[in-house]
């Protein structure tokens, strides 16, 4: 199904032929298509849009040619507002398109399962529906909004819902870091757009691989009383690999659940909700649920039934104890997982069984997350 939506602007009967030529209004028609029927994936496509103008109209090629209609506008309005525009020679930057393909797969690759696929970064995140299912499927979070945001009025509205938790679960909430916001956003400004994914792929998926070291240059431009000021600057989108590398050797020596659990409560939860939805993504195809993480890996018996499904083999039963009873029994089971850890080359010898046993969090969080780590995206 095809659908099309036509916007022209009437001409006045009574214009002269000076106004006709620079009063002429473009006619503009946008064309939408849907997903193809034999195809279940949703593709967030940017419009098509075929429009006439006038003959005899010069192309611009200069930074601020499409605000020329906006230079009637009162300047009062804008003042004291700073914008950052991406420098023309820097969208041509081979590192810049190398970040937004890698954005770009990034998304695709966990919405997936969701069949949306986005092509556009700019294009395809103003209305908030791609962010609403980054969020749900990175941190476990359903918010009330919308699913399908028609006017702008109310995709500005399930942006407002959606960026205030969203800061919130990266930890920015009222600082100076934040370089986006709802109006960016819904104004599909690149840079912001860039900005906001790669914050949340550094705080949901950091073992993600972004380009090193790219760097734009940007126009800032400030209208004052005075007039318009304009300056160019060095943006810088994400780090060079030395300075990421050091960052990381600072904490490397100590344990990622341990750095995890020093962090507020809002980020544990996050953390233990994703691992407990791949447990469970898991553990469904035998008929089993788990609900709390802390106590119903105690007894062994479903981290060992967990490992044999993501390793693809078979634990005898007579190896471990099914339904056991006794404290000897959960203890018997917890070491053969971690010994088969072990044998799989995920290093388990710092856990000592007894505090699985005894429902020690860090303890069960550690052996749960190297599984994670090592099969999430398989």
């Amino acid at each position: 199904m095809t659908l099309f939506e036509s916007s022209c602007q009437p001409q006045e009967k009574e214009a002269t032929q000076t106004q006709k030529a620079r009063g002429k209004k473009t006619c503009s028609l946008r064309l939408f298509s849907s997903p193809d029927p034999g195809n279940n994936s949703l593709t967030r496509s940017r419009p098509t849009e075929v429009k006439i103008a006038p003959r005899g109209r010069a192309m611009e090629t200069d930074i601020f040619a499409n605000q020329k209609e906006e230079d009637a506008i009162d300047s009062q309005y804008f003042q004291g507002e700073k914008r950052k525009v991406i420098q023309p020679s820097s969208l041509k930057d081979p590192k810049l398109e190398k970040l937004k393909e890698v954005l770009t797969n990034w998304i695709n690759g966990i919405l997936k399962p969701e069949h949306i696929v986005v092509q556009s970064l700019q294009e395809d995140l103003y209305d908030g529906l791609v962010l609403h299912h980054l969020l749900s499927s990175l941190a476990g979070v359903h918010l009330p909004v919308e699913e399908m945001a028609l006017t702008s009025t109310a995709q500005i509205r399930k942006l407002e819902v959606i960026m205030e938790e969203l800061n919130k679960r990266l930890g920015l909430e009222d600082s100076d870091q934040i370089r986006w916001n709802v109006n960016l956003i819904h104004n599909k400004d690149l840079l912001a757009t860039i900005h906001l994914l790669v914050a949340m792929v550094r705080c949901f998926q950091p073992e993600t691989d972004l380009p090193p070291n790219v760097k734009i240059e940007v126009v800032i431009v400030e209208v004052g009383r005075s007039g318009i000021k304009s300056d160019v600057q060095v943006e810088i989108l994400t780090q060079d690999s030395i300075t990421r590398k050091d960052s990381i050797s600072n904490t490397e020596s100590e344990d990622p659940i341990e750095q995890l659990l020093k962090l507020e409560a809002h980020k544990v939860n996050t953390v233990k909700k994703a691992i407990l939805h791949f447990v469970n993504q898991n553990m469904s195809t035998m008929g089993l649920q788990v609900a709390d993480m802390d106590k119903q890996f105690s007894d062994g018996v479903i981290l060992l039934l967990l490992i044999g499904q993501l390793e693809g083999f078979f634990i005898p039963l007579c190896d471990f104890n099914l339904t056991p009873v006794s404290h000897s029994e959960m203890l018997h089971n917890v070491t053969l997982a971690l010994d088969l850890l072990n044998d799989m080359g995920l290093q388990m010898s710092s856990i000592d069984p007894q505090d699985i046993v005894s429902q020690d969090v860090t303890a069960t969080l550690k052996v749960l997350y190297a599984l994670f780590k090592k099969h999430k995206g398989k």
